[in-house]
């Protein structure tokens, strides 16, 4: 039986792997793992290296290379609970790691301590006159040394570090023409990295050492070897927390003991033991902003410290029977400047990790680095790594024959179940199981309903001005079939509740559906409505009225009551009502007739008026979503409010938007796509008067622009939601440039 830690649970949150990755950054956000900023950048793909930023890093930058950024959980060191940021491409090291800390955690997880932050620098002596001597008196000289080398980092010193001490070194080897005399300067850098600060220290100190010896001083550079800052973690697993399928617990144990005994004799099974441990050391290293190369460094010469190459770390069995991991390994590294000053998805690895010490992050590290280990030895003595590497072959092999979601993790057994794992396989599968939807859906027909799309007049249309958009098409199917319970299931959105009566105050969709159903009279029925949006939620393409309309008439084809599209139109604005209040009508309308409209509230009456129009020529439309939910109801008070401190100039832009509305109308209509582009980029200027962009809205402007657009502005109500973009023809390369930006997009033809 395994036996659970009593430890805080706070960096366990079970089944993050299934989650899509827009629900993982959620889960982190509920556990107050991010803050709200950190929320947005992730949602938002915004936390990535800026070409711009990189290209004040290093030489000759033409573009920034992306890395997986993951996070593995469970991990429970000193006590405390971390979930620990990793940027790695290697499959299997991030479910190795989250198991192994699991497994960890139940028996107590990991302690870790380790020695100072010393960095050491070295200053090679050449022709001295007598090495001897001239190391008799360095030693003498070491406190004048050391003090001139704190001068000229004062702070350092006064956050407590500094240079702490000097070690003379004389090496006599045969192929030398004279001996090498070499003085180590080792320095305490606190959080900082310290490469600079160590070899300004010994540039600072070099004609010091050049008039006590009498010789000349050559090389002064840090050493990356760092075994003055050695970390020591440990882990003890009982053996019945070693248990799996088909091998009971000693077998594990024994099998690890034995794989670590190879490691400790043979280089050649040390240097792939090794490489493991790294494999989860570099991975933290990458995505906290440290040198891994300068660790990779260290720890293999380390490794070879007694003159044999041999593995870092050590398993064996205690008195009680259980698996002891021990691991010492030189880490030194930093949580001050450096990258983490420069690259904001550093900075958030820092966050989720509390903001530790740089002793802290080495702790972190080497526990990483043991974890790894075990689960790579547990794999190797069961068998089980080259089944792991197929899972997550497979898994590759499914995204690059771009099966969609609903089907991923079918294809992926599938695949494995088959044995052959390539993409055409995948191709094949995929389009079996298409063809089984298509009979299932057959045989139970959807109903659809069209989105909403804004050309012009966002804002404007509040004060009178007219509003042009087109419909978004397909944007939600629903059905209807029988079933015991009335249930409304939402597969996508992980939806699957009672439909209650009004009295119980229901909110969100449910709300939606029971206006529906009151007016319809179908309440004492007993069915399940399943509603399947193809566009997202809360980002101003008119979900809530699509979902209303795609219900009531799945409703009238299941129940035969023959509702025509007014009928329909009439009940989903009662539904917008229901939900939003006061709404335009625009979303119900163009969600029931699916054909682009004018818009434009009565002066007289106030009521709308909508107006049918048709498109000279077709066009594409390329919908970027930012990831962020845009708040009509924030954005249109926020103009209101601007409005009434300066109402002559919101007039104006109003006005503006107004002229550039029929002028985008008439190029619509008239089949000129070049001129509505260029009136959907006027148009966009006027909003951004208004202050409804984000950085988001502009990188996907930009990029739609650069991509092919002839235009392309935010719609809806801004502070977030989406951008569209206006294309001559299909935009492929846009949607593919935004898609690697890490947002979501699509695109329709409107014709």
């Amino acid at each position: 039986m395994v036996q659970e830690s009593n430890q805080s649970p706070s960096s366990r949150i079970p089944n993050f792997f299934k989650l899509s990755v827009s629900d993982r950054i959620q889960a982190l956000n509920k556990h107050d793992l991010l803050t709200d900023g950190d929320l947005r950048a992730l949602e938002a793909g915004s936390h990535t290296l800026r070409v711009h930023t990189a290209d004040g890093m290093i030489e000759n930058v033409v573009g920034v290379l992306g890395l997986p950024f993951s996070l593995a959980l469970n991990f429970l060191i000193n006590d405390k609970d971390y979930v620990v940021p990793l940027s790695v491409e290697e499959p299997s090291v991030v479910a190795g790691l989250s198991s192994a800390a699991k497994v960890a955690r139940n028996g107590g997880g990991f302690t870790a301590r380790c020695s100072e932050p010393i960095l050491t620098g070295q200053v090679q002596v050449v022709n001295a006159p007598d090495v001897a001597d001239a190391r008799q008196k360095l030693i003498e000289k070491s406190q004048v040394i050391l003090d001139l080398a704190n001068s000229f980092h004062p702070k350092m010193v006064a956050r407590g570090g500094g240079a702490r001490d000097v070690e003379v070194v004389v090496h006599t080897e045969e192929s030398l023409a004279q001996p090498m005399l070499i003085l180590h300067l080792h320095v305490d850098t606190r959080d900082a990295m310290g490469a600079n600060i160590v070899n300004g220290m010994c540039e600072g100190i070099a004609s010091l050492i050049e008039s006590i010896t009498g010789g000349q001083v050559f090389l002064r550079i840090l050493s990356n070897l760092t075994d003055r800052s050695v970390v020591v973690a440990e882990t003890t697993i009982p053996v019945e927390n070693l248990e799996i399928k088909k091998f009971d617990g000693k077998a594990v144990r024994d099998g690890i003991v034995l794989a670590s005994e190879f490691a400790r004799v043979d280089p050649y099974r040390a240097t792939t033991h090794n490489k493991g441990i790294m494999n989860g050391i570099d991975a933290v290293a990458i995505a906290t902003g440290n040198d891994f190369r300068a660790l990779e460094a260290s720890a293999h010469a380390f490794a070879a410290r007694d003159g044999r190459y041999r593995g870092l770390s050590r398993w064996s069995v205690d008195s009680a029977g259980n698996l002891a991991g021990r691991i010492e390994i030189p880490i030194k590294v930093g949580t001050v400047g450096g990258a983490l000053e420069t690259n904001p998805t550093v900075r958030i690895s820092h966050r989720l990790l509390g903001s530790p010490s740089a002793s802290e992050l080495g702790m972190i590290m080497a526990s990483v680095g043991l974890a790894q280990n075990f689960a790579a030895l547990r794999a190797l003595a069961t068998a089980g790594i080259q089944q792991n590497h197929m899972t997550l072959h497979a898994r590759s092999v499914a995204t690059t024959a771009r099966v969609p979601p609903d089907m991923f993790d079918e294809v992926v057994d599938a695949l494995i179940d088959e044995g052959t794992i390539k993409v055409w396989k995948a191709e094949e599968l995929m389009q079996q199981l298409k063809t089984k939807q298509g009979v299932l859906e057959h045989a139970n027909p959807r109903s659809s309903a069209n989105g909403k799309v804004i050309l012009f007049g966002e804002h404007a249309v509040v004060y009178g001005r007219p509003a042009f958009a087109v419909p978004l098409p397909l944007a939600v199917e629903a059905t209807v079939v029988d079933s015991p319970a009335s249930t409304l299931v939402v597969p996508r959105w992980g939806v699957e509740q009672r439909i209650p009566r009004s009295t119980e105050n229901p909110q969100g969709i449910v709300r939606v559906l029971t206006t529906v159903l009151e007016r319809l009279n179908l309440h004492e029925h007993k069915f399940t409505v399943e509603v399947f949006p193809n566009i997202p939620k809360a980002v101003g393409l008119g979900v809530s009225a699509a979902i209303s309309v795609a219900v009531i008439r799945a409703l009238s084809q299941h129940f035969d009551l023959g509702l025509d599209n007014e009928t329909v139109n009439e009940l989903a604005y009662e539904c917008e009502r229901s939900a939003h209040g006061n709404p335009s009508g625009v979303d119900n309308t163009l969600a029931t007739y699916g054909v682009p409209l004018i818009f434009q509230r009565d002066q007289v009456t106030s009521k709308p008026v909508f107006t049918k129009i048709t498109p000279g020529a077709p066009f594409y439309i390329l919908v970027g979503v930012t990831g962020k939910e845009s708040l009509t109801a924030s954005m249109v008070s926020m103009v209101q409010q601007g409005r009434e401190k300066n109402s002559q100039e919101y007039e104006q832009i109003f006005d503006g938007i107004e002229k550039v509305t029929r002028s985008g109308l008439e190029a619509f209509q008239g089949g000129d796509i070049q001129s509505l582009g260029e009136f959907t980029n006027l148009c966009h200027g006027y909003l951004n008067a208004l202050q409804l962009s984000t950085p988001e809205i502009e990188e996907l402007v930009y990029m739609m622009r650069e991509n092919g657009a002839v235009g392309a502005k935010l719609t809806g109500a801004g502070g977030g939601g989406s951008v569209i973009g206006i294309y001559h023809e299909t935009p492929t390369d846009a949607l593919e440039a935004i898609q690697n930006a890490g947002y979501t997009g699509f695109n329709f033809l409107v014709e």
